[in-house]
């Protein structure tokens, strides 16, 4: 509805600046070392299982595509954050079949990488998985690959996409090992884990390993054009 639209739109309003520019500058290299301002992340590092336990209904394996299947929608209820991704757009789906397990990536297993205030990993990012980062978290305590039913895990292999805690792809990224990712299935609070002065260079760093990058530009020329016209009606 037009309302909806208003809401949706002016609560993007500060987002869209900040891409825009770093959609339209050219990435630059960022410091590794604690003067990065990617450095300041607030938060530990949970462990990658520590929301298993809290799964949701999962719509059938392989339900994005068929006519007459039912299609994947992100959680909803109290304390979920509105799904909206870091373009201001609606949040699309990462995956709702990871390495043909039928369980849906998520801190909620929705196959969306959907957050709220039992998340307090914001496991926002969506990642498309690479040895060198899987190598790379197990190092450093979190092993994404091996599988743990228990905790409804299906483990992560290269190629997988998984929704992964923001502040450890910063940390990959400060390390030189951060996987790709795709900007129109990550949520807007991955900003929420760096200051609001190093959000613009978080959101050129995303931007580097998008492979959406395209599609997440031009989602947001047509954003910004819903935007102008809604205005002129004010």
């Amino acid at each position: 509805s037009f309302h909806r639209a208003m809401v949706k739109l002016s609560l993007s309003l500060a987002l869209v600046a900040a891409l825009a520019a770093a959609l339209v500058a050219p990435a630059t290299a960022l410091s590794h070392s604690s003067r990065s301002p990617l450095a300041r992340v607030v938060g530990a590092h949970p462990s990658a299982h520590s929301f298993a336990r809290r799964v949701v209904t999962m719509p059938a394996a392989g339900a994005q595509g068929g006519e007459g299947a039912a299609q994947p929608a992100p959680a909803e209820g109290r304390g979920i954050d509105q799904p909206l991704n870091v373009v201001g757009t609606d949040l699309e789906c990462c995956c709702t079949d990871v390495g043909g397990s039928g369980i849906g990536t998520g801190f909620y297993r929705d196959g969306y990488c959907s957050t709220g205030a039992q998340d307090e990993g914001r496991h926002t990012v969506c990642i498309v998985a690479t040895a060198e980062f899987l190598t790379f978290s197990k190092s450093v305590g979190n092993d994404l690959s091996t599988p743990i039913p228990a905790y409804n895990f299906p483990g992560v292999r290269p190629g997988d996409r998984w929704c992964l805690c923001a502040s450890r792809w910063v940390q990959a990224l400060q390390a030189g090992a951060a996987p790709d990712l795709c900007l129109l299935s990550t949520h807007e609070k991955t900003l929420s884990v760096v200051t609001e002065q190093s959000r613009d260079a978080l959101l050129a760093a995303l931007n580097k390993h998008a492979v959406d990058a395209e599609a997440a530009g031009e989602a947001l020329e047509r954003l910004n054009e819903a935007r102008a016209k809604l205005e002129n009606l004010l």
